[in-house]
């Protein structure tokens, strides 16, 4: 059994879900098994969900948010996307001791700990105590120093341009 790693990707550009779709994709053609939580997305429609079920069997995605926190059409009380945010921390737990799955992604969840939607200590405990040959894939824009610490990858995405300050909007197949 190889050691697993433990992959960060944050930062306030984009690409920090795509490059951890991009690990999945790597992953699957070797025949193995990824599982994605995401913490924050829901209710939203996405690429995700859609090319998800295209990888089955050796790809799941869990939606466990109840979308975005605090912008525009978020009508959930943040009691909802704690309660939303502490079931995906479960759920990821156990999917990573399960030993299903090669790589267990846990999209956004450096943003649900920055927003106090989970514990810190909570998530760093699963990382610590995962099986050895588990990989575990962390997104979100930011990024604790217990995080950097415990991660043996860590990569910022920068924004350097975005197309949304020149007015043109979030496109389908590029944005969701």
């Amino acid at each position: 059994m190889s050691n697993g790693l433990i992959i960060t990707y944050f930062g306030n550009g984009k690409g920090k879900t795509t490059a951890a779709l991009g690990v999945a994709l790597r992953a699957i053609g070797y025949d193995m098994n990824v599982c994605m939580i995401q913490f924050i997305k829901g209710e939203w429609n996405y690429g995700e969900i859609y090319s998800s079920n295209r990888l089955r069997p050796n790809f799941e995605l869990i939606i466990a948010g109840k979308g975005f926190v605090g912008i525009l059409d978020d009508d959930h009380d943040i009691s909802e996307h704690i309660n939303s945010a502490k079931s995906a921390l479960e759920i990821a737990k156990e999917k990573i001791n399960s030993l299903k799955y090669d790589t267990v992604i846990l999209d956004e969840v450096n943003y649900a700990l920055k927003l106090k939607l989970i514990e810190e200590g909570e998530l760093i405990s699963i990382l610590r105590n995962k099986p050895q040959c588990v990989n575990v894939i962390l997104t979100g824009n930011h990024m604790t120093d217990q995080i950097l610490n415990i991660s043996d990858l860590v990569t910022e995405m920068k924004e350097v341009k975005h197309p949304y300050k020149k007015g043109i909007r979030a496109k389908k197949g590029i944005d969701f």
